[in-house]
């Protein structure tokens, strides 16, 4: 786990991606929002790891509004409504507040939704969520829902969370949303692997985290369904990205649970980066990102989202957009799993 604290860098994109990235950026949110970067002696001010770690930093905010998506693919069937959760109770990653912004920021450009941002565990109860869509995970690290003073609080948060999906809303959740219970008990941080804690979570998110190859390793990403609207900006074509890339526990993860999308294209990784990873996957299977069916609704996972430079890539965000309007159900797609 101790990696997991290091290597904060900037990645790169393949320039495929950099050329759709407009050259003038629209208006940025709010300025009590964004802030100025730190400088390089200086303690952080912006960023979900500085002294302001709700503040993302303002040329991070400038670089995602220049790549944010032009429209939504599919019409909203009535006006949706997506509650955003940047509550972490594990390990902080620098890129939430980033992220947060990010998914209201292209529910307001696109038209696709409207999305309120919170950082209060709280906010998941039966009675609020009923005037939402979706519920979206940002790197929800640890027991997330969990009160530690309150047991039937916990209980009732974990209850509404459930049935919110399984009654045909939507969940989505980026990076460190599968960072959550499991390991030996609810520790900060979590530890690696471990045993499933809240298992009804643990399958409907897909799985629960092991290991992750540091920022900025290079991965090639594998477009597994290319004929899936998810998957439509990617165009059939592999491309890299330099980002923190999660692995899920062995026994957790299995193709017979969700609908992949994308994964590690394993071979075109070098023997020594192969060689990081303690006890790998026999079969090589590292899925990306999945959708999958859960009771009447859907869930849509990105594993990455480490490093706020994700945040500046135009079919990264299409993607995400792609995949909250698929758990929201505006975006009809396959997903059966066993893909």
């Amino acid at each position: 786990m101790a990696s997991r604290f290091a290597f904060a860098l900037s990645l790169f994109v393949a320039p495929v991606f950099a050329q759709q990235i407009p050259p003038q950026p629209p208006t940025v949110p709010p300025a009590q929002q964004v802030q100025a970067p730190p400088t390089a002696q200086a303690q952080p001010t912006c960023g979900g790891r500085s002294s302001n770690p709700r503040t993302a930093c303002q040329p991070d905010v400038d670089k995602m509004m220049a790549a944010l998506p032009d429209k939504a693919q599919a019409k909203p069937q009535r006006p949706r409504k997506v509650l955003v959760l940047n509550h972490a109770a594990g390990f902080v990653h620098s890129s939430i507040p980033l992220a947060g912004l990010t998914v209201e920021a292209m529910g307001k450009k696109t038209g696709a939704y409207t999305a309120t941002i919170t950082w209060d565990a709280a906010d998941i109860n039966a009675e609020n969520l009923k005037q939402y869509d979706l519920v979206f995970l940002n790197s929800t690290t640890g027991c997330f829902l969990d009160d530690p003073k309150d047991a039937a609080a916990t209980a009732a948060r974990k209850a509404a969370l459930l049935e919110f999906v399984r009654g045909g809303k939507g969940i989505a959740g980026i990076h460190a949303a599968s960072d959550s219970y499991h390991g030996s008990a609810c520790a900060q941080p979590m530890a690696s692997a471990g045993e499933a804690l809240w298992p009804e979570w643990n399958k409907m998110i897909g799985g629960y985290f092991k290991f992750h190859w540091n920022n900025p390793q290079l991965i090639t990403v594998k477009i597994d369904d290319p004929k899936s609207p998810l998957t439509a900006m990617f165009k059939g074509q592999e491309f890299e990205i330099r980002d923190e890339t999660y692995v899920l526990a062995n026994d957790s993860f299995a193709r017979s649970n969700v609908h992949v999308l994308t994964s590690v294209n394993y071979d075109k990784m070098s023997d020594a980066d192969k060689a990081k990873e303690r006890n790998p996957r026999p079969d090589h299977d590292y899925a990306l990102s999945w959708i999958r069916p859960e009771g009447k609704g859907r869930l849509f996972y990105e594993a990455h989202g480490h490093d706020e430079s994700i945040y500046a890539m135009r079919p990264m965000l299409e993607h995400l957009l792609a995949g909250i309007q698929y758990a929201i159900g505006d975006l009809k797609a396959d997903d059966k799993p066993g893909k």
